[in-house]
């Protein structure tokens, strides 16, 4: 008998031919060949060697099982499935490898066909088979069935207490939120190795169950199951969850005392973890040791520092990531934007939207949220309706981000549409869509939809008003003068926090219920006694009532208890630099232009009926000096800036932020000064968005 024929590389149809020509191929040749096409994979060479078997009248049956690996292997599972069917009984290995195929093909209903199929002709599964059916209920989230098979594994004899059978079953259990069957199953288990222990920590942690996960990782380490990077990415995830910075500087010295070199999962989740306790400094040092850094750490490091407050810093790493050559992904791009959005750069923002389109990601359903929010936040309403209007397909999240711009700009009838179009869309609002239909009904005065809106809440919704949906209907209550409504709306709560409180605090200012304020203001420092709005607003409002002894005795109360109060400020963006203003300003380098410019706009808007209402100087001093105190606030230098640097730009409006609510007298004002000077005027204050022109403002003049 001649030997088998040597091994080659890329020439088995040709040595085939010339095989033939020589002697017949033996069985053992077409093994060789199938091993070596298994090897490297070559898919051409295999179905060469099948078509070379059929026409040599080799059935499948003997060489069947050889076949089916070397298309699994090249990832053919069609024809690896041809071949399966024409075997008359497959060997077990054969169902194992076709079922393994076909759950990590993700096509799991495929694999319990075939599961069936095998049950039905007979066919004993083993242990590999179970951990296989296993993983394809889970993907299908059919705990139900796959507890049946658990069963059936039990009644069968095989053995489920080893690890190998175990982690698919405890990963079946606790991804379905069964953490007591997965937690049963984990404890039968004999040899536990760190797969199966990993199993039940990311089970624990991903239904909410940190502390579990934590005391489970302690067991691990006293039982000398040593964790590895996704052990160690999801129980620090845990400890950030938890922001239990103590349980997760542990972690981080257990991992330094084994001399665990850190993988990317766990690099990202250490630094989320630091930044979750608060310690974003200490997040930036772990990533400065990342070795290589993917997009997924540096997603995780800028969102950390968006989520830290730190925007200027998280978009200056964004930068940092490109000029790298890292490709962001959505998750990304969102958080870009979320910074963006935060600090209300539209130049920056409409950079990032660029880049979305440019890398393919402008519909995601996380970009198209984010952008909508961006635009919004920086008073673009129109840019964010298209984008809105574009997307590929309604969904909750940039529903809720569009009805929140019209909200945050003063359109209540626009946001109640958007509302109107999720239910004929079928689509359930959430908590944060009735935050934002009641914002908008607030901030644009309507009280009979807000009251439907709210009544829609109590009846019909199934969680029910929270506490946020209480305050948002309280802040319109209050606006709208029905302060004892708003009240008696505070007495059916259990517990009204002190946020609610003061909502109701801050209406009682606007409509000088100094009556009502005294009541509110008591039961707010019952509940904190240093609580500083509280004292603030009641001197303000004292102020504002001319009753200057009260105010002198708020103010000594106020500075024995050390209140911090922050100081008003205004800024604006002019060729991508920020300028900053505070009241009677004259830091800035062009402070002498900038209120010769305000000279100028107040004697021209005094032309036009401009008279300074002197009763919003919350200070005691003679009309005069009120009138002068005015002039100085810092949104009126913003725009004397802003107006200055606009020469040129015809179309383009001034836009203006400040930290606190904007003046009375300066609203007034400005919508004067967008006649005087034929612009539109957009000011952002802490409250919402206005849109100043021809002497109006989108708020109706009620804010």
């Amino acid at each position: 008998m001649r030997s088998p024929l040597p091994l080659f590389h890329k020439a088995t149809f040709s040595t085939l031919v010339r095989a033939q020509r020589d002697t017949a191929i033996t069985f053992d040749n077409y093994a060789a060949l199938l091993r070596r096409c298994a090897s490297e994979r070559s898919l051409q060479d295999a179905h060469r060697i099948h078509c070379h078997m059929t026409m040599s009248g080799i059935p499948p049956l003997s060489l069947g099982n050889k076949l089916i690996d070397v298309y699994l292997k090249c990832g053919a599972i069609h024809d690896a499935r041809q071949v399966f069917d024409a075997i008359p009984k497959p060997h077990i290995v054969s169902w194992n490898a076709m079922l393994s195929s076909y759950v990590r093909s993700q096509r799991s209903h495929e694999a319990l066909s075939l599961y069936k199929r095998m049950l039905a002709e007979g066919v004993v599964p083993d242990e590999f088979t179970f951990s296989t059916v296993y993983k394809a209920f889970t993907d299908l989230d059919l705990v139900a069935l796959g507890a049946a098979a658990h069963a059936h594994l039990i009644v069968s004899g095989v053995d489920g207490t080893n690890p190998f059978v175990g982690s698919s079953l405890v990963d079946m259990y606790a991804k379905s939120g069964r953490l007591a069957d997965a937690r049963m199953v984990y404890d039968r288990v004999h040899n536990k190795d760190v797969i199966l222990a990993t199993a039940l920590v990311v089970g624990y942690s991903h239904n909410g169950e940190h502390g579990d996960a934590i005391k489970l990782f302690q067991e691990m380490i006293k039982e000398r199951i040593f964790p590895n990077d996704f052990t160690f990415a999801s129980i620090l995830i845990a400890c950030g969850n938890m922001e239990d910075l103590r349980k997760g500087l542990y972690v981080h010295g257990v991992m330094v005392k084994m001399g665990f070199k850190l993988g990317c999962s766990s690099h990202t989740s250490l630094l989320t973890m630091y930044s979750r306790c608060g310690l974003i400094d200490d997040a930036l040092k772990v990533f400065d040791t990342v070795p290589n850094p993917n997009t997924i750490t540096w997603t995780a490091l800028i969102g950390c520092l968006v989520c830290n407050h730190r925007e200027e810093v998280a978009l200056s790493m964004f930068g940092n990531m490109l000029s790298h050559s890292f490709r962001p992904n959505a998750f990304t791009l969102s958080t870009a934007l979320r910074a963006c959005s935060a600090l209300a750069l539209f130049e920056q923002g409409k950079l990032v939207h660029a880049l979305a389109i440019k890398v393919g990601f402008d519909s995601s359903q996380f970009v198209c949220a984010a952008l909508i929010d961006t635009y919004g936040k920086c008073g673009q309403i129109a840019k964010a309706r298209i984008i809105f209007d574009d997307l590929p397909e309604l969904d909750v999240a940039s529903s809720n981000c569009m009805i929140n711009v019209y909200a945050l700009n003063g359109h209540g009838v626009e946001a109640l549409r958007i509302f109107e179009m999720m239910k004929v869309q079928g689509l359930k609002p959430n908590d944060a869509t009735f935050v934002g239909v009641l914002s908008s009904c607030s901030n644009a005065g309507l009280l009979d939809e807000g009251r439907q809106v709210f009544s829609f809440i109590t009846n019909h919704y199934d969680k029910g008003p929270s506490i946020d949906h209480y305050g948002c209907m309280v802040d319109l209550l209050g606006r709208a003068g029905k302060l004892e409504e708003a009240e008696g709306l505070l007495t059916k709560i259990k517990n009204p926090d002190k946020v609610l409180w003061r909502s109701l605090l801050s209406a009682c200012k606007i409509h000088g219920r100094l009556d009502l304020a005294k009541r509110v203001a008591r039961n707010i420092l019952e509940l904190d006694a240093g609580d500083n709005g509280t004292y603030i607003l009641m001197s303000n409002i004292y102020a504002s009532l001319g009753q200057w002894e009260e105010v002198m005795r708020m103010k000594s109360t106020i500075r024995r208890i050390k209140v911090k109060k922050d100081p008003a400020m205004s800024w604006i963006e002019v060729d991508r630099e920020f300028h900053s203003f505070m009241a009677g300003d004259m830091d800035h380098p062009k402070a002498k232009e900038i209120y010769t410019e305000l000279e100028k706009l107040i004697t021209r808007t005094k032309e036009l009926g401009y008279v300074p209402n002197t009763k919003y100087v919350l200070q005691e001093m003679d009309e005069v000096e009120k009138e002068r105190s005015l002039y100085c606030h810092s949104e009126k230098l913003a725009v004397a800036f802003g107006v200055m640097n606009s020469h040129g730009k015809c179309h383009k409006p001034i836009t203006i932020f400040k930290n606190l609510r904007v003046c009375g007298d300066c609203h007034s004002w400005i919508k004067l000064v967008s006649i005087v000077v034929g612009k539109q005027i957009i000011a952002r204050d802490s409250k919402r968005f206005h849109h100043f022109k021809d002497g109006l403002c989108s708020c109706n003049d009620y804010w």
